[in-house]
């Protein structure tokens, strides 16, 4: 899997043209700005028509790390990992199944180990759903903000069915319907179709996300355990394309191939 500070020149070469010369010294509208031009990130999170705040804008991890291990926060065992699960993920980790991971063979992430990919993400927002564009593998997500409820057997997917609703300043999602092929992370934590992953977005000022994860996989975990991220808004800057099977080389040279 190709990383966006590796896929930009061999973009950029392909097309011969230099780096930045797309959109070049465009600033993004709307962003609050320091008396030097600079993005102000800690201004006032900005809200929406209808009073909540407004997530729109383009946004990426503050580190890679939940990536590779969406548990590196906790401390050894404090994971309830059921007893199958922990022996599948002890087997993963020791990089043997490298091969048999979702994006390894330019498949879906899943959620939530979308949210901690090293690219990223645009949200837009309107009061009734809320859609994400992905600039890994060019995914997308939607998420409903008018009501309805999750489907109780819904066609398995690869990023599952998402509602969210407001609380106060919090956007909760809840998303369920997964195919249960996706990993959590690289290191293998695993999950089944049983999965129910509730996201919390809290834009805390106007650069900064607080992002906490719930995983609830009763057929994985012995009960549910949430992880907290941080996303940094991206200003002046777009997305760029992602075509993993583009030029994938990874796969015949990883483990369990």
């Amino acid at each position: 899997m190709l990383l966006r500070m590796s896929l930009i020149p061999a973009v950029l070469l392909a097309l011969g043209v230099p780096v930045g010369a797309q959109w070049v010294n465009l600033k993004t509208a709307g962003i609050p700005r320091t008396p030097d031009g600079k993005a102000n990130l800690t201004a006032p999170a900005p809200r929406a028509a209808d009073g909540h705040p407004d997530l729109s804008g383009l946004w990426e991890p503050n580190a890679n790390k939940y990536l590779r291990d969406i548990a590196v926060d906790m401390k050894p065992g404090e994971v309830p990992m059921q007893p199958w699960a922990e022996a599948v993920y002890n087997d993963r980790k020791t990089g043997a199944r490298a091969g048999e991971e979702s994006d390894a063979n330019c498949l879906p992430q899943g959620v939530p180990k979308i949210d901690a990919a090293p690219a990223p993400f645009k949200i837009f927002q309107t009061s009734s759903q809320l859609a994400i564009l992905q600039e890994a593998f060019n995914l997308w997500r939607q998420i409903f903000l008018d009501g309805r409820k999750l489907a109780k057997d819904p066609t398995p997917t690869w990023l599952g069915y998402s509602v969210g609703h407001w609380d106060g300043d919090t956007l909760v999602v809840d998303t369920t319907g997964f195919n249960g092929k996706t990993w959590l992370d690289q290191v293998g934590h695993p999950a089944t179709e049983a999965l129910h992953v509730t996201e919390q977005f809290h834009r805390r000022d106007f650069g900064h996300i607080d992002l906490a994860i719930t995983i609830d996989d009763p057929k994985a975990y012995t009960k549910p355990w949430t992880v907290k991220e941080e996303l940094h808004l991206l200003p002046d800057s777009e997305l760029i394309e992602f075509i993993c099977n583009e030029n994938n080389r990874d796969v015949p040279h990883l483990p369990g191939h």
